[in-house]
């Protein structure tokens, strides 16, 4: 996996003491940019997700993905002598990374405050649910409770529907950008100062932050929003249509593309209805003028509407299952799934990662480790092989 020149997080160490999903997420992205990440997982059994289906000869398909480009350590931290090696692996560290509850890693004698004075520059991450303060702060949580707590899920799905959780694991997810992104801009500051310090990632913050005009609805106008299935609040024909064959997104965010928009259905006069003229007014009167636009489709194929409406300067598109994005043709050239030769798992293609670099671009240095394949390569050198055990 040769790449042409450094990349840009070279020579960065990653102490990774994080598991599952937000923070793994987060440390792969510092690894596909060069730094080396290593990470300490609990001897016989590691993190949770190797043992999370699919499974390709009995390795973790979800394990690949995440922990693509590290270097694992196992280690028990209950240990004293676990903990001694660990002070050492700080003295060289440039961040630590966790996402256990607030509270555990001061319990094992491994907090920022603890850390900080072996190592002054360090920059400490934690990502939990709902943060290291405030009154939830020592409550558990998944995703799931990210999004519930965080007000997603109440805007997610069907009028006169339960709530519904997004797809993915968004809350998750979004932590672990925002870690990654304060990890960087700590990284940033220490350059300029030498000063290391603490970020707090919570998940439920993660998901509030998503909101956009969402919170902005009810601090303005007291406007509690509720669930309008796929249609947008505050812009429309902003939604999901029925055409011959299947569904079609249609997305109108202003006057001048509804006006195209009645152009290419040879509808000019709906432009001028009092009903439709400006975006407000089409909103209002949304469930006029979807039933309008569906009798339209239904002369047309998936596939012929969104090239017409396309062709016709109006953001359209088909609804892709997993499948079909996975084989599409531009996720393809953007190399958004890429090929990763693991020892045991063979070749296995896994999610590229979405930021591209004209200079430096993102490379999966290695694939993803076998549990406490590297504590010899990282431990040798502090010749304490009995502590190892």
């Amino acid at each position: 996996m040769e790449h042409p020149q450094p990349q840009p997080l070279e020579k960065i160490k990653v102490l990774d003491f994080t598991r599952v999903l937000a923070g793994p997420y987060c440390t792969m992205l510092l690894a596909d940019m060069g730094a080396e990440v290593i990470k300490i997982e609990k001897p016989g059994t590691g993190d949770d997700t190797r043992g999370f289906g699919p499974f390709q000869n009995n390795e973790s398909g979800y394990f690949v993905f995440l922990n693509r480009g590290k270097k694992s350590v196992a280690l028990d931290l209950k240990k004293p002598e676990s903990t001694e090696l660990i002070m050492e692996l700080v003295k060289e560290a440039d961040v630590v990374i966790e996402n256990f509850r607030p509270g555990v890693m001061k319990k094992l004698g491994l907090d920022y405050e603890t850390l900080k004075q072996i190592n002054s520059g360090i920059v400490y991450a934690s990502i939990s649910g709902f943060g290291q303060y405030g009154p939830y702060s020592g409550r558990p949580a998944y995703d799931l409770v990210a999004q519930a707590m965080g007000g997603l899920a109440s805007i997610t799905g069907h009028p006169n529907q339960p709530p519904t959780r997004a797809g993915a694991s968004l809350g998750d997810m979004s932590a672990a950008l925002y870690a990654a992104y304060g990890i960087m801009v700590a990284l940033f500051h220490r350059e300029r100062t030498g000063e290391g310090q603490y970020i707090d990632v919570a998940m439920v913050d993660s998901i509030f932050s998503l909101l956009e005009s969402n919170v902005m609805r009810y601090t303005v106008d007291q406007i509690v929003p509720e669930r309008i299935g796929s249609r947008h609040p505050i812009s429309s024909p902003f939604d999901i249509y029925k055409a011959q064959n299947g569904y079609v997104v249609i997305a109108v965010a202003n006057d001048s593309l509804f006006k195209r928009l009645c152009l290419i259905m040879d509808q000019p006069e709906l432009e001028q209805d009092e009903r439709f003229c400006r975006d407000a007014l089409r909103t209002e009167h949304v469930d006029e003028l979807k039933p309008i636009i569906e009798e339209w489709l239904q002369a047309y194929t998936v596939e012929e509407a969104v090239e017409l409406i396309n062709n016709g300067g109006v953001p359209s598109s088909p609804i892709l299952n997993i499948q079909e994005i996975c084989e599409d043709e531009h996720i393809a050239i953007r190399e958004m799934l890429v090929e990763l030769e693991h020892p045991v798992a063979g070749k296995m293609k896994i999610v590229g990662n979405p930021v591209k670099f004209s200079k430096t671009p993102a490379v999966i240095q290695r694939p993803s480790p076998s549990l406490g394949e590297h504590t010899d390569e990282i431990l040798a050198k502090y010749q304490k092989s009995d502590l190892k055990k």
